[in-house]
């Protein structure tokens, strides 16, 4: 387990990759990755029992669905910088061939990866799956999710919450990443969620809410979530975020959802960045 500042200094590498993947490959969805940095790095780093030495059925293990594939480019980093495979594979980001494509896939057999996330939407219905098959099979380890705002119009979300609830399936913990942002703009200005927490809970899910850029809220409140597993109610954590923090230029803004950093915005974000686990 890591400490906080541990954490803190594996979001700061996570968020220098990201800014490197993309700029590299001249694609793919900085905002998204750079927000959910510091949950990935809890994620991998301190909260999950997980195993770097892959097995796709997850037997014996906490497994995690990315659903929002389109910010992969913080998941890769937080995989390969948690053993699952070579840092150096980062630099193949998006190029023809590569296994790590600018959606996760199953096909290229990419450590880490259990379902193809290009499509939003699914995510929670595949997770859902994994989890009740997790008791069924009597195995007491728990399954995570993570999903964008935006992705959460979709309606194939909103029957998984039901079939959650109805299930007692209480062994999943899904997070939400709330930045108001999406491709088209706010969130609340394409097409407005509401209260998304009340509405979630009134599904029948336990909500919980936290600060997504601050580390000790992340690692307490997730810590919370898993205190609570078992008791009959699937769980939900509300994760209110800035898109691009940690970059002061691509901060807050939707812009910066699809849209890689030339090569003066690159070497702008990354003089704001610590090394701190050393560059790929």
């Amino acid at each position: 387990m890591a400490d906080l500042k541990e954490l803190q200094d594996i979001a700061s590498q996570i968020r220098r990759d990201v800014i490197r993947m993309t700029h590299s490959a001249g694609c793919g969805h900085p905002g998204g990755a750079l927000g959910c940095a510091d949950f990935f790095s809890a994620l991998y780093f301190d909260i999950m029992d997980h195993n770097s030495d892959f097995k796709m059925d997850g037997v014996g293990e906490d497994i995690f669905f990315l659903s929002n594939g389109h910010i992969c480019p913080g998941w890769y980093s937080a995989l390969a910088r948690s053993g699952y495979f070579e840092n150096s594979e980062l630099a193949t980001f998006r190029q023809i061939d590569s296994r790590l494509q600018g959606h996760p896939a199953t096909e290229e057999q990419l450590e880490g990866i259990r379902v193809a996330s290009g499509s939003l939407g699914q995510g929670l219905s595949v997770a859902l799956g994994a989890a009740l098959t997790k008791k069924l099979n009597g195995d007491d380890h728990l399954v995570y999710t993570l999903h964008g705002d935006g992705e959460i119009q979709e309606g194939q979300i909103w029957e998984a919450l039901i079939f959650g609830a109805h299930h007692k399936i209480d062994n999943i913990i899904a997070t939400i990443d709330n930045n108001d942002k999406q491709i088209d703009g706010p969130v609340h200005e394409v097409m407005s969620l509401g209260d998304v927490s009340q509405k979630i809970k009134s599904f029948g899910w336990e909500v919980l809410s936290m600060n997504g850029n601050d580390m000790q809220d992340v690692v307490q409140t997730v810590s919370k979530a898993k205190s609570m597993t078992g008791q009959g109610k699937p769980i939900c954590i509300v994760m209110n975020t800035l898109m691009g923090y940690g970059v002061d230029f691509m901060e807050d803004d939707h812009k910066w959802h699809g849209v890689a950093p030339n090569d003066e915005q690159a070497e702008k974000a990354l003089t704001q960045l610590e090394e701190t686990l050393g560059d790929y």
